[in-house]
This record gives structure tokens, C-alpha cells and sequence, in this order.
């Protein structure tokens, strides 16, 4: 990747970067007058710990051990003036909730991803250790239909062997390739190592210049 743009995306993420506001339904989102990029998957994927670590920042996104935490679309403000959004989605999956508000928060992920005009990218993170999974597929299914970008993020690649995580991101990247909205390229990233965190950042800028 460029070392310009890993550079530029450094120092945009050193700069500030504050929590803007919840929408648990789509009446409540911001205007629409920045770049955003999404984050979604599986409720224990690590997607919190993730966010902290490409902001730098260890409170930014609450962790939780508690899966299914996140029950609405989170939006930060990255750079001053601001330059673009993060989003953080509901995580799918594990999600320990009644199903009435497991169904409102798929179709507010669903309404959103699909009628969101300043949405640039979805990263959709996917866990090293267990490769993409059904929910995953499904998701991805989804934003083909949907013609929204995205790209697959392996979280937690610090927890398994290199050889195994050279398998994972390939399979992840073959998978990847079959679909058309996907990016070609897996970013594989660890939030307690620092690995592929340049990367990601650059990636996410540069999903907001194209």
C-alpha cells in the first residue's frame, strides 16, 4: 500500500475523532454531509476492541463481553475540520436479545446500508480463528444486492499461527473474489499487536477519496 496514504491516514487519525451520536432508527441519523464507513460483524468479532485500536483510542467504542452489545448505529466524527464518519453496526449473530428487537435492529442495518448515499464502504470483519461463516456469507449477499463496497477485515490474527492465518486469508480472499461488490484485497489486522492497523487506516481513507 501507498506510504503516502499510510501516512496521510496517520495523522488524520491522530487528529480528533469524537463520538457523535446513536441512531436506533433511521429518523435519528446524522446528515448526510460526510463520507462514511461502516463497520460490521458477528457480535464477538472484536469490533469495538477494533475501532480503539484504529482511532488510538481505548474508550471510544465500549467493549463488552456481553455479545450484542451494539444495538444501534454508532457514528464518530473523524478530523477538523471533519473529513469523515465511522459507523459502528450492530453486531448479527450471537446477539442475546428478544427476537422483536433482533428484528428491528436487521432491518434498520438493512434500511440503512441499503439507502445511505454518503456510505463509501463496509468493512466486515471476520474472525481468524473460524474463517467466514453462514451469517457472514449472508451479510455479504446483502450488500452485492444492496451495490455497496465493501471489503473483509480478518480481526484477531495475532491468535492464530501463520500458516494457519496465510490459509484464512486466502480462502477469505478466493471467497472475496466471487463476489461484485467486494474488494479483492483481505486486510488481516490484530487490535492488541497493532497489525494491519496502518493498513486499515489507509484503506478507510482511501474508500472516502474514491
Amino acid at each position: 500500500m501507498d506510504e503516502e496514504l499510510i501516512e496521510q491516514a496517520r495523522k488524520l487519525f491522530a487528529g480528533p475523532i469524537a463520538f457523535l451520536k446513536s441512531a436506533p432508527e433511521l429518523k435519528f441519523l446524522p446528515d448526510p454531509d460526510a463520507p462514511e464507513v461502516a463497520f460490521a460483524g458477528r457480535s464477538n468479532v472484536g469490533k469495538s476492541s477494533l475501532l480503539n485500536a484504529l482511532t488510538g483510542r481505548n474508550g471510544l467504542a465500549r467493549t463488552s463481553n456481553t455479545p450484542g452489545r451494539t444495538q444501534e448505529l454508532n457514528f464518530f466524527d473523524v478530523g477538523d475540520p471533519l473529513q469523515l464518519r465511522l459507523v459502528d453496526m450492530p453486531g448479527y449473530g450471537f446477539a442475546k436479545a428478544p427476537k422483536d428487537l433482533m428484528r428491528r435492529w436487521k432491518y434498520l442495518v438493512n434500511d440503512f446500508l441499503r439507502g445511505r448515499a454518503v456510505l463509501k464502504r463496509v468493512l466486515v470483519l471476520v474472525d481468524s480463528r473460524h474463517g467466514l461463516k453462514d451469517v457472514d456469507r449472508e451479510l455479504m449477499d446483502m450488500l452485492d444486492k444492496a451495490a455497496v463496497s465493501y471489503r473483509l477485515v480478518l480481526t484477531k490474527a495475532d491468535k492464530v499461527k501463520a500458516t494457519e492465518l496465510a490459509k484464512v486469508r486466502d480462502a477469505t480472499s478466493a471467497e472475496a473474489r466471487k463476489h461484485p461488490a467486494a474488494h479483492p484485497d483481505v486486510i488481516a489486522t490484530s487490535s492488541e499487536k497493532g497489525m494491519g492497523i496502518p493498513e486499515l487506516r489507509a484503506a478507510v481513507l482511501e474508500s472516502t477519496l474514491a
